[in-house]
């Protein structure tokens, strides 16, 4: 009998600390990406100079990238892949002929038409003398298609322009990891980038 009453006094006890505090959902996760130290190589060297030939610039690229000339672009447009993420650099070249501002103006148009998507577009000014590289890079927060842009020139013989692709349905929360890895590499990018005369 002693032992019944013992039972259904533990039993009381379970139940009522078991109700003591409802029960939470575990917040969504995400998996783990793990994003290598950069290295970074000269695109006018070793494997990159057979597949893009003698380009009118240069700049230094993740090692971890794949570049090939873009297969509907004009002369000098390129693609860089990071093959491990599925993602795309598109990067297009035209010499300035009377025409930066139409450039200028055209760059700026293909970053605001992410605009709808965007919570943010901070950009960030680059201005080389050294090398006559003068530009932006701006950044797109939010579940945009493409989360980084830029464009440099030296505003009188040549122009460049970029932007980050990922090949899937853009998700700010999941893709962070990735984004802010893919941008340093672009910040990178624009740092070292230097016209071929």
């Amino acid at each position: 009998m002693k032992s019944v009453r013992y039972a259904y006094i533990v039993l009381t006890v379970i139940v009522v600390a078991g109700c003591a505090s409802p029960s939470q959902p575990k917040p969504r996760g995400y998996f783990r990406i793990d994003l290598p130290e950069p290295e970074y190589v000269s695109l006018q060297s070793g494997e990159y100079r057979s597949v893009t030939g003698k380009l009118p610039y240069s700049f230094q690229a993740n090692s971890l990238t794949k570049v090939a000339p873009h297969p509907e672009g004009e002369q000098y447009w390129i693609d860089i892949t990071y093959p491990a993420w599925n993602v795309m650099v598109h990067c297009s070249y035209k010499p300035v002929k009377g025409n930066l501002r139409e450039l200028s103006d055209d760059a700026q148009h293909f970053v605001f038409n992410h605009a709808g998507k965007a919570s943010a577009i901070p950009e960030q000014a680059f201005d080389n003398p050294e090398e006559k590289v003068y530009g932006v890079m701006y950044e797109l927060i939010g579940n945009t298609a493409s989360p980084c842009q830029f464009y440099v020139t030296d505003s009188l013989r040549h122009f460049f322009r970029a932007a980050v692709y990922f090949n899937c349905i853009p998700n700010q929360d999941s893709l962070a990891p990735v984004v802010d890895y893919i941008t340093n590499d672009i910040r990178h990018m624009v740092e070292t980038m230097k016209w071929r005369e």
